[in-house]
């Protein structure tokens, strides 16, 4: 388990291709940032977290709303200027997803970050 949150973002995937209701992931602080930046968004229903044995992991109720999600590699380092080339890179038309970004005022949604007028580096997209 090299990178959690690209694991953690491909499982959400599958499971809402699937129908899935409900999603258990490993827990780290990268992912339940990620996780509730996405539950503000709606892209979520909720996020509990659980001890399952010696390690803690998370329950996601999945909204059934995600198309695509997927973690970016490398994580660009991203101007407040250039959100426009990464949004056309990753989100199929404006409005209609987000990116998810660590900024230096924690992890935020790229809408939040422009608001802020904030740089950062890119963690994820959904659609």
């Amino acid at each position: 388990m090299a990178d959690l949150l690209s694991e953690s973002l491909n499982k959400i995937k599958i499971y809402e291709n699937l129908g899935r209701e409900e999603c258990t992931v490993a827990s780290t602080r990268l992912v339940r940032n990620v996780l509730s930046t996405l539950k503000q968004n709606g892209y979520v229903n909720g996020i509990e977290e659980f001890q399952d044995g010696r390690f803690k992991s998370l329950k996601i109720s999945l909204a059934n709303k995600i198309n695509n999600i997927g973690a970016v590699k490398p994580r660009h380092a991203v101007k407040v200027d250039e959100y426009q080339k990464y949004e056309n890179r990753y989100i199929p038309s404006k409005d209609f997803g987000l990116l998810i970004m660590s900024t230096p005022a924690g992890i935020m949604s790229n809408r939040d970050a422009k608001e802020r007028h904030m740089g950062g580096r890119l963690l994820a997209y959904v659609y």
